[in-house]
């Protein structure tokens, strides 16, 4: 048994590795560079985990999902391996300690949001760090081309300034051939290992349909698929509509979404995962750290945002390798939103320059000020208080994001937490002086750990139940022992936040580039037409999905609501009709269809499909011909 095989039975109680994996690990075990591309449910974080615990030192994780960050470091702690995690929001103590520790207490992993490596107290720091392996997750972000594009990961390549022999490991689940170019260029990476899963899923069913009726959709899947599912809609509210729809229908069902307390959230799920709730209706938060294998069914109630984001949510279904179904709903209205949508996310440039100044003025930055700083954000209250449409103070804000000026986060919740200031010896001798703490200071020590090296989550309710008392009693000594200089206690905060990377400009050096305005437009509406082209098409799903990402070769699954329907006989008695109404001559779609004698979109299924395949051609004019009859 090898060094990593142990590593994984011992840590994670795995006996092999899943396709690839041993691949990455050896890779930038042996010190190459890597760029690997595994689809969702691959077992991404397994490829830099796993050969940071062979060596000696750390292992720095670059990722911008704050709650994927706390979900794996709350796992790893679960297996007895140390992790800190630092992010938007900590206070400057926080993450000071947090530094300290990783330095002088024998860390494992340190998790980073990218915005942080640009801080000067890192780039201190990370000279005393004993990094062992860069892992940058969710690599896509480094490029324009990407989906998610964030200007802070063009600066990764500086760590290699101080990290000259340290290999980079990026990864992700998605990228097309020009983003894969941008990690390699961007990154620095050196003569790249690229390691690549097809995305093709075997096991995994893609059906799409056209319907006014989602519930009644929705319904019959839900009846006639055995097993757990997730349905993805894209609003909150609509998740609880949608939930409470299933349950009158006899179906066991649940919503999650961002917006919930992270208690709830954590009991939501523990209950899905646990199959006491079968179905999770749920907005695009739900997933991140989810790793249920037994998924039978993803269903989509509205068209997604890109065929990247709808490949990883679909890819949750079937990771057991067993049968699983992707189903996509929708109808006219979610096409003319969809390209609604584009419009709204490109406000006019001189819109978004007026919403920086807003917002500046609004959490009163001086001209100069504000580097580094971060707020407390309600975006409501903004946009009313500056007579912004909500849609459009969001969306300037994210393009302002994507040129580097600022960070407007997800709304997240962070609980409250306890350090203590002072060591063993000075607390004990403050006990005996102030009788009256005494059994406060009893209960926080006996309920957590760690509080004198790290700053530590804790529950004031919990306290109050364990304590038998208010829980205005516990925030009343909480804040007494802060003040007193004995603890630092950070309250609880609760939703969005702006994090500004540069200090304040004025408007006339407030530059956005047209340039870069007009390439991430463009790109916007590729992915929107990728969409479209997937949801409205009559063609292979599978195929399509290969296709958007590149792959080559890609053939006809046999088992997509395409397929079947090509290999139904009545599909091909239509081909052949279609065939023989157009030998020698040209005719329009409405008389195709009167001659048919069925519907409208069965017809255009069979001529698409004969279009697609060369044997008919759709004319200027709008007639279809045989391919034989056009004359060029």
């Amino acid at each position: 048994m090898s060094q990593f095989h142990k590593i994984l039975k011992k840590y994670w109680g795995y006996d092999s590795f899943r396709p690839l994996q041993l691949d990455i690990i050896e890779s930038v075990a042996s010190g190459v560079d890597t760029l690997a591309l595994l689809p969702t449910g691959g077992g991404k974080s397994i490829t830099f985990q796993v050969p940071a615990m062979a060596k000696d030192g750390l292992c720095l994780v670059i990722t911008p999902l704050i709650a994927l960050m706390k979900d794996q470091v709350e796992n790893l702690k679960k297996r007895n391996i140390k992790a800190m995690a630092i992010y938007s929001g900590m206070s400057m103590s926080e993450i000071s300690t947090a530094f300290d520790n990783c330095i002088y207490g024998d860390y494992k992993f340190l998790y980073l949001s990218p915005e942080r490596l640009q801080t000067q107290l890192f780039t201190d720091r990370l000279q005393n760090l004993p990094v062992n392996l860069v892992a940058i997750d969710e690599a896509h972000c480094i490029s324009q081309w990407g989906f998610d594009f964030r200007p802070s990961y063009l600066q990764i390549h500086k760590i290699r300034e101080i990290l000259p022999d340290v290999p980079f490991l990026a990864l992700t689940a998605s990228a097309r051939p020009e983003v894969q170019d941008d990690i390699c260029k961007y990154l620095e990476l050196k003569s790249a290992n690229i390691i690549r899963k097809s995305f093709f899923r075997d096991n995994l069913v893609y059906v799409v349909r056209e319907t006014n009726d989602k519930i009644g959709q929705l319904v019959k899947i839900c009846n006639s698929v055995k097993g757990t599912g997730i349905v993805y809609v894209s609003t909150r509210r609509r998740t609880k509509e949608v939930a409470e729809m299933l349950r009158s229908k006899r179906i066991s069902a649940d919503y999650y979404h961002g917006g919930l307390t992270n208690e709830v959230r954590s009991q939501k799920q523990e209950s899905w995962q646990r199959g006491y709730t079968r179905v999770v209706v749920a907005t695009n938060a739900f997933g991140m750290g989810i790793d249920k294998a037994d998924v039978r069914f993803v269903v989509h109630l509205n068209l997604p945002d890109s065929m990247e984001a709808y490949y990883q949510e679909a890819g949750r279904g079937g990771r057991d390798e067993k049968k699983a179904f992707a189903a996509l709903l929708y109808n006219k209205a979610d096409v003319t939103n969809i390209n609604k949508r584009v419009a709204e996310m490109f406000p006019e440039i001189e819109v978004i320059k007026r919403v920086y100044s807003a917002v500046c003025n609004y959490l009163n930055i001086p001209y100069g000020s504000g580097k580094g700083m971060s707020f407390d954000f309600n975006i409501k209250e903004f946009s009313d208080n500056f007579k912004f449409e909500l849609l459009t103070a969001f969306h300037s804000l994210k393009y302002l994001q994507k040129e580097g000026y600022l960070i407007l986060s997800d709304e997240i919740s962070n609980p409250s937490k306890v350090h203590f200031l002072i060591a063993r010896d000075a607390l004990y001798n403050f006990q005996i002086r102030n009788n009256n703490f005494d059994a406060f200071i009893k209960l926080l020590l006996r309920t957590y750990e760690g509080m004198f090296s790290v700053y530590v989550g804790i529950d004031e309710n919990k306290l109050a139940k364990i304590a038998k008392v208010s829980v205005d009693v516990i925030y009343n000594y909480l804040s007494r022992l802060d003040k007193l200089g004995v603890i630092h206690y950070i309250p609880p905060r609760k939703g969005p936040q702006i994090v500004f990377n540069i200090e304040r400009l004025k408007p006339e050096y407030l530059f956005i580039s047209q340039s870069d305005y007009k390439i991430r437009l463009e790109a916007e509406q590729n992915r929107v037409n990728g969409v479209l082209n997937y949801a409205t098409r009559n063609y292979c799903r599978s195929k399509s999905i290969l296709e958007y990402f590149c792959e080559e070769n890609a053939t006809n699954c046999g088992k997509c609501d395409f397929c079947l329907r090509k290999e139904n006989i009545s599909f091909k008695e239509l081909e052949q009709q279609v065939l023989t109404l157009l030998h020698n001559q040209s005719l329009s779609l409405d008389i195709v269809v009167s001659k048919l004698k069925v519907s409208k979109s069965e017809t255009i299924s069979v001529l698409d499909y004969l279009v697609d395949e060369g044997v008919i051609r759709r004319l200027t004019d709008g007639l279809y011909s045989m391919t034989d009859n056009v004359v060029e």
